[in-house]
């Protein structure tokens, strides 16, 4: 499908080569990570004590819901739209007194597909392959979330194209293959070299069933987009691929130590990631439109490193917060320019996209502050307590509290992953 037959999408002449770009946007990013003084930047509102209650009895509630849910049989037809209304519902109360969320945008999230579109994705992703993990799916299910929530900034109906689709699915499968210890590095260099060619539009025979599945996906790219018309697409898929690629030379011995050499292998990795979600919600993308989805990739890349920080530390990955706790023992400083970085790119998303998507520029905003904040105190130990005092102060919710809470839950792991399955 010639992406030009998409609805909403302006023509647009000569639409800027990515892959030549990325060296300039890594360079251009990895500058602003390395600028501004000590210290961190306006995170906004505090809350009382007395406000914290009130937000607190509306997350247990919601809690609560998720629990008896989960508690419940795996049901089918009827009874799985019913749970599935008795949780939006509870979750928009939630929002609404827990996180000050207006109307508004509740309905950006129960009135404008994205539920539609998630759901979708989760069948789809079962029946394309049954054995994959709830993780695996869970992982996949973000990305189209963000997708998603660009087709919307840009103006685009929010829905599941067969391009989301396998892209949302094809980085799973590559991370895990890639990642995984056991694979030999010549193997894993062999299958980088015929996926290069794959995305090139070349037809490399798969060298077993995963590199065969890899290909299909690339296959249903290749068949929502024309490669004449629409080349942003798949440069975004090189561009991504050799971001991946580089993001090999983090883990080991021999990883990169100074930090502005870490932060441009994982702000390429997280930028171009984002890119091709964005290439596949509107098939090409303005200059303006590259550096601002760029930059924003690369912020939510350290936001995934900040949440697996304790993870990629026992692993041996070198990210810019497990050097942090090498080097310094605590995330103090790297978190404050983690905040920094952030509100510098977020100042963007008020020229970007379609003006009617104001209320979803407003939950990003505020969501993504909020999620560097709340994951922060997640690793209490990570943090000096004047630090964790400070941020606190920002958190609708006591840290302990919230801790408690997800404890609650994963007492009910096994129920939700049902859950998960049924709702979809």
């Amino acid at each position: 499908m010639d992406s030009t037959n998409h609805p909403g999408r302006r023509p647009e002449a000569a639409p800027p080569a990515l892959v030549p770009a990325v060296p300039d946007l890594t360079a251009r990013f990895v500058t602003l990570w390395n600028e501004g003084g000590p210290g961190r930047p306006d995170l906004g509102r505090t809350f009382t004590g007395r406000e914290r209650s009130s937000r607190e009895k509306a997350l247990a509630g919601f809690v609560d819901v998720l629990r008896e849910e989960a508690g419940r049989p795996s049901a089918v037809g009827e009874e799985a739209e019913a749970g599935r209304q008795r949780i939006f519902d509870a979750f928009a109360r939630f929002a609404r007194a827990g996180l000050d969320w207006q109307d508004r945008h509740v309905d950006i999230l129960f009135g404008g597909g994205f539920d539609r579109a998630a759901a979708e994705f989760v069948r789809k992703a079962r029946a394309f392959d049954p054995a994959l993990g709830g993780a695996d799916v869970f992982q996949a299910c973000r990305n189209v979330w963000v997708a998603n929530g660009l087709q919307r900034l840009l103006g685009l109906p929010v829905r599941l194209t067969p391009g989301i689709f396998a892209y949302s699915l094809l980085y799973p499968y590559t991370d895990n293959y890639l990642d995984d210890p056991a694979v030999p590095g010549g193997t894993k260099r062999s299958f980088d070299g015929r996926l290069r060619s794959r995305l090139e539009g070349g037809a490399p025979a798969p060298a077993n069933t995963r590199e065969k599945t890899i290909f299909d996906l690339v296959g249903m790219i290749e068949g929502d987009f024309d490669r004449a018309s629409s080349p942003q697409v798949f440069e975004s898929l090189l561009a991504i691929q050799e971001g991946q690629a580089k993001s090999l030379r983090l883990l080991g011995p021999d990883a990169p130590r100074a930090e502005e050499a870490i932060a441009a292998i994982s702000l390429e990795k997280g930028g171009t990631s984002v890119l091709a979600d964005g290439c596949l919600a509107a098939g090409r993308l303005g200059p303006d439109q590259v550096e601002f989805l760029f930059g924003f990739g690369a912020f939510l890349q350290l936001m995934d490193d900040l949440e697996d920080v304790a993870e990629d530390r026992e692993a041996g990955l070198r990210t810019v917060f497990s050097r942090a706790i090498a080097d310094v023992e605590t995330l103090d400083a790297v978190t404050d320019r983690t905040f920094r970085f952030g509100v510098r790119v977020l100042g963007g998303l008020g020229g970007f996209g379609v003006p009617d998507a104001a209320p979803l520029r407003e939950l990003i905003r505020s969501s993504l502050v909020q999620g560097v904040v709340s994951t922060a105190g997640r690793f209490t130990r990570l943090y000096s307590r004047a630090y964790l005092r400070a941020l606190e102060a920002h958190s609708p919710f006591r840290f302990s509290f919230a801790k408690k809470q997800r404890r609650r839950l994963e007492r009910r792991r096994a129920g939700l992953a049902r859950l998960f399955d049924s709702l979809s």
